[in-house]
């Protein structure tokens, strides 16, 4: 190791001395700090973004084939053109809109999903996540439902309850004077998907009770397409694939387009995070400035020395500019693991918060979610600590010059 390293690692552990100088454990903190808060909210971050990912898939499918809200009747010949694609786990018609339901006294208005459960692969897997927690998909059937879990609660209506439907085409009907009575069907399972715009509004139905209930005769509103491989580019190949080979006015859309505003903003919610918390860094390289400024000062006779010894401005520089990177290069491995360990702990510790503010509710409704999801991104963690790696050196860049640029006899002389 060159001689202008040695010293620097000598300044920063003095010998003699049980312990490493205070300024050194001031800055190494103040770094670790700002590392840790950093990694800790990129990693929520990102888990949010990618838990909203997987249930945006989990619920709609990777593609999907549709004719800008028209009704379509040709969904045969879009079935076999789909069928001609390998990367094809599952496609399934759907039909979808809004309802009133009532139960008791108790009304809501959901989305309501018709499905083709006769499909023996489905694009929703309620079988094979297990999303059904009470009742059975096996007893689906064109006069029964399933009720999202929320939805369930806010009607009280739970397995073998009986509920009422009314659809927008009931408004037709009376313009035409003519009377079309409620729908009474049986609920025969409540599903929780884990996302709450799902889990608090959503009704699944068969496709013929659907098309019944909006008078689409055969008709359906798009083809829903899950992917055997869970990847985007495959996801976009396909939907241009698809565009080529569609009729006009009908379209596929990847789950990306579908959702283009809401990634976005998530994408932005996470850079800016970064940008800020960045400035966190930045407060502890002044410290370590400042620090290594008064190092300077008081070792200027040392510097002196050194230079009437055959030191370069450039060793002298390299000097402080390595204090700032050792302390950096500390700051990011002690942050890093009080980050992840603080992560590790952090469901406990919202629990708690949460319970003694009673504001779980305020969270999930929010937040989307029932619990703090976390995703430890490897990009993030290089961004992160490049970028400590890089203030902390520059930190020492002001009294790197400074030393740099003495004169040895005026530092000799200096009392």
């Amino acid at each position: 190791m060159p001689w202008y390293l040695q010293l620097a690692l000598r300044q920063l552990f003095p010998a003699g001395r049980r312990r490493p100088s205070f300024f050194f454990l001031v800055s190494v903190l103040g770094v670790t700090l700002g590392v840790m808060i950093l990694v800790i909210v990129q990693s929520v971050m990102g888990g949010f973004d990618k838990e909203h990912r997987s249930k945006m898939v989990m619920t709609s499918g990777h593609v999907d084939v549709r004719a800008g809200g028209a009704v379509i009747h040709s969904q045969d010949r879009i079935m076999d053109i789909i069928a001609g694609h390998d990367e094809v786990a599952a496609a399934v018609p759907y039909a979808q809109g809004i309802v009133m339901l009532t139960s008791g006294n108790r009304p809501a208005f959901p989305v309501i999903m018709g499905i083709d459960f006769s499909q023996k692969e489905q694009v929703v897997p309620f079988k094979e996540q297990n999303l059904v927690f009470s009742g059975s998909v096996d007893d689906m059937d064109d006069d029964s439902v399933l009720l999202s879990s929320r939805l369930a609660d806010k009607l009280a209506a739970w397995v073998g309850s009986e509920v009422e439907v009314y659809t927008p085409l009931m408004i037709e009907k009376l313009k035409a004077d003519e009377v079309m009575l409620p729908r009474r069907l049986r609920v025969c399972g409540v599903f929780e998907t884990g996302w709450t715009p799902v889990d608090s509004n959503t009704m699944v139905c068969t496709l013929p009770l659907m098309q019944d209930l909006y008078e689409l005769g055969n008709g359906v509103h798009g083809v829903s397409i899950r992917l055997k491989e869970d990847s985007d580019e495959a996801a976009w190949n396909l939907a241009f694939e698809l565009n080529g080979e569609l009729d006009n006015g009908i379209y596929a859309q990847t789950w990306m387009d579908l959702n283009r505003d809401f990634l976005w903003i998530l994408a932005f919610e996470k850079n800016m995070m970064l940008f800020l918390l960045l400035f966190i860094v930045l407060v502890a390289a002044f410290a370590i400035s400042v620090a290594q400024l008064l190092t300077v000062m008081r070792k200027t006779r040392e510097i002196g020395l050194l230079e009437a010894m055959g030191a370069r401005p450039l060793h002298l520089a390299l000097l402080y500019c390595f204090q700032g990177f050792f302390i950096g290069l500390l700051g990011v491995v002690f942050g890093s693991l009080l980050a992840v360990a603080a992560l590790h702990y952090r469901d406990p510790v919202i629990s708690f918060l949460a319970q003694i503010t009673q504001s779980r509710a305020a969270l999930e409704q929010f937040y989307q979610f029932t619990h703090m999801p976390v995703y430890y991104d490897s990009h993030d963690f290089v961004v992160i600590s490049v970028a400590t790696l890089v203030i902390s050196t520059l930190a020492g860049l002001i009294p790197a010059v400074r030393a740099a640029y003495m004169k040895p006899a005026e530092a000799l002389r200096s009392e």
